[in-house]
């Protein structure tokens, strides 16, 4: 597929390497229209598909991640013609799908639209100039992919309900103190620090890659009984695995585990 309003590359050595996708709307500051949506939905599974690929960085540029959805495009838009399009369902969530990790590189700014999908993301890493927020009620509406179901999750009912209802922006230094981001790094070291956390991703066994993402998800939206009863089950699975075997050998016997990955 040829890509518009993204650009897709391969980084990392063999065996396994980390697929880098980078919204590509700059003058539009990576508005969120209809065509880039369904463009990283369409990258996103090609790399969750692709067996060379053990992760998977989302970024934008040096002043926005992304500013938003597309107002202009949405301005004219009236209720029967969201709901029976679907507009945000049809297309926004895909990476829910993806089994494997992806991080989000947030510099600039992350707002509405943008900060939703860098919280669908599995975690965050923010340079020091990333700025977040859910301003959508300054336009008459609400966040509409996520914004109120998970932030809250991430940063707490009061913090959440600062942003959403007043649309003041968080700096990453709140953002992490928040734990809204898992670290903090100067804008120029990014895109490096967040490819390196997607190459230590890369080197360890997939089967318990896959399944520690599906465990904390777990935790993030169901209850606690269920979630220990379903972390419990993928523990005792991985006792099945090849990887499991290599790497309590290779711990016992003080040397590097060589992964295969199933």
């Amino acid at each position: 597929m040829n890509y518009e309003c993204i650009l897709t590359s391969v980084h990392g050595d063999a065996p396994l390497k980390t697929g880098l996708i980078t919204l590509n709307r700059p003058k539009q500051m990576n508005a969120l229209n209809d065509q880039l949506m369904d463009e990283l939905g369409h990258a996103l599974l090609a790399f969750d598909a692709d067996d060379t690929i053990g992760c998977i960085v989302v970024t934008g540029n040096d002043k926005a991640f992304a500013a938003g959805a597309d107002i202009a495009a949405m301005a004219s838009y009236d209720f029967m013609h969201v709901y029976k399009t679907g507009y945000i369902s049809r297309n926004w969530e895909t990476m829910r799908q993806v089994k494997k990790p992806v991080i989000a590189a947030v510099a600039g700014f992350a707002l509405g639209g943008g900060c939703e999908v860098a919280m669908m993301a599995d975690f965050i890493i923010a340079a020091d100039t990333a700025k977040f927020g859910q301003p959508e009620i300054k336009i008459g509406i609400v966040p509409g992919a996520g914004g109120t179901q998970r932030l809250p999750r991430a940063v707490g009912k009061a913090k959440a309900m600062d942003m959403v209802l007043t649309g003041r922006m968080m700096d990453a230094a709140e953002a992490e103190r928040a734990g809204l981001v898992s670290r903090i790094v100067p804008a120029d070291k990014l895109l490096d620090e967040a490819l390196a956390a997607a190459n230590t991703i890369c080197a360890l066994g997939q089967p318990s890659v896959t399944l520690a993402k599906e465990c904390v998800n777990r935790a993030f939206e169901g209850p606690l009984s269920e979630g220990i009863a379903y972390e419990r089950r993928m523990f005792h699975a991985l006792f099945g695995t090849e990887d499991q075997r290599e790497g309590m050998d290779a711990f016992l016997n003080k040397r590097k585990p060589a992964f295969k990955h199933r």
